[in-house]
């Protein structure tokens, strides 16, 4: 069954626990249904913004505007019209006519490449100072839809992985915005929504994608203001120098380490307002070791010189955290 079904049959289930009755707009979702299931017809996705009408002529009622990235189900075609099913929204669901033109199908010649470069070029937009509006999502829909429509092409694990971090970095705007996000234990505030990160490693295992999926779940992990313990630091480095174990050919791996090294480095000077020199001095030689090991192993990433500059500091002893000057 296709995610428009799905989110179809929620759909209906909502609809009718407010309202009774609506035996007319259950039975279009019940199209969808039936077609999602059991594949009647083509499960496609816009790459432009199309409208769509009651019947196939441009002179009828317009319904709506249909985005990019949107999904839909072709009903029954007539020349150049298409008879669709379209999810406009959460729930908003539309049967009507639209012009065949920037549609991609399971049999388009190379309709993976071409939703995956309408991606792009959406996503290229939203960063942009004034890019086209609601082009993030237009890009996170697009992409979704090449894993979602040809889930063999060898973009699925890539697009699946950058709908899920657009999808994220919205999401973490928001959730960095509210006051919980500077509560000390991240158990007391919300964080961004796993489920697609958690997709992306269930669906590709053992790729980079899955990889990058997992460092992003890192940041649900992690303290917001350390409030001046050294707890924090020390639990999210050693989550950080877990991940680097466990994934070493991970492109994150060295960033991983070098988040890892600046947390022991940070430990030194608040060990210190602990009157804890043992500790200091342990944490100074783990964040030592770890830059060394950036430098050797990830010669060729942008870390390594960052580790350089860091390993330079900590043994000439100049403080790498806090506001003190020398």
């Amino acid at each position: 069954m296709s995610n428009l079904a799905r989110r179809a049959l929620l759909a209906v289930n909502q609809n009718f626990r407010r309202t009774a009755g609506r035996a007319i707009a259950v039975a279009v979702v019940l199209v969808a249904i039936h077609v999602g299931a059991f594949g009647f017809a083509d499960h496609a996705a816009l790459i432009r913004v199309a409208n769509i009408y009651v019947s196939p002529d441009s002179s009828s009622a317009k319904l709506a505007e249909v985005e990019r990235g949107r999904e839909l189900v072709i009903l029954e075609t007539s020349r150049e019209w298409i008879h669709v099913q379209a999810l406009i929204g959460e729930e908003k669901m539309l049967t009507g006519w639209m012009l065949d033109k920037g549609v991609v199908k399971p049999s388009t010649p190379d309709g993976d490449k071409v939703l995956y470069g309408a991606a792009v070029d959406s996503e290229d937009e939203a960063s942009r100072r004034h890019g086209r509006r609601g082009a993030d999502q237009d890009a996170l829909r697009l992409y979704y839809r090449v894993y979602d429509i040809f889930p063999g092409s060898t973009y699925a694990g890539e697009a699946l992985y950058r709908a899920a971090d657009i999808r994220w970095q919205v999401e973490r705007i928001d959730v960095m915005s509210r006051g919980s996000a500077r509560e000390r234990d991240p158990y007391f505030r919300q964080g961004m929504n796993e489920d697609w990160m958690r997709e992306v490693m269930k669906k590709f295992p053992g790729t980079r994608w899955a990889d990058l999926a997992a460092f992003h779940l890192i940041e649900n992990k992690l303290c917001g203001d350390w409030q001046g313990s050294t707890k924090c630091p020390d639990k999210e480095a050693d989550i950080y120098e877990k991940y680097a174990n466990e994934r070493p050919r991970s492109p994150a791996a060295a960033q991983a380490l070098y988040l890892a090294a600046t947390r022991r480095g940070a430990m030194v000077e608040l060990y210190k307002t602990e009157e804890n020199k043992k500790k200091s001095d342990d944490s100074k030689e783990r964040a030592i070791a770890l830059t060394q090991r950036i430098v050797k192993d990830y010669s060729e990433s942008d870390w390594s010189p960052r580790a350089q500059a860091l390993l330079f500091l900590l043994q000439q002893g100049v403080p790498t955290y806090g506001n003190e000057i020398q």
